[in-house]
């Protein structure tokens, strides 16, 4: 499974809900365009993908811009995975 995919099973944990494959590639927008994405949910995903993909996010690691779509997300992930 790539790492999209991987992003898009974890934002399902974090939000409680199943998201459309059909809607959600890489453009789909995050903060301000999923109304169950607030605060919670964030936290709620950072504790999933560190779970899934086995690396720690420090508090000064993200900002809006990490959460801005589902490409962006994975980007984050793909470059935590690098490290």
């Amino acid at each position: 499974m790539d790492v999209e995919e991987q992003v898009i099973l974890s934002l399902e944990a974090a939000l409680n809900v199943r998201l459309d494959r059909s809607r959600f590639g890489l453009q789909a927008a995050l903060l301000g365009a999923v109304p169950e994405f607030d605060s919670m949910a964030v936290v709620a995903l950072l504790t999933n993908l560190e779970e899934r993909f086995g690396f720690t996010v420090d508090d000064d690691e993200v900002d809006g811009s990490t959460f801005a779509t589902v490409g962006s997300l994975a980007s984050f992930v793909r470059a935590k995975l690098a490290a």
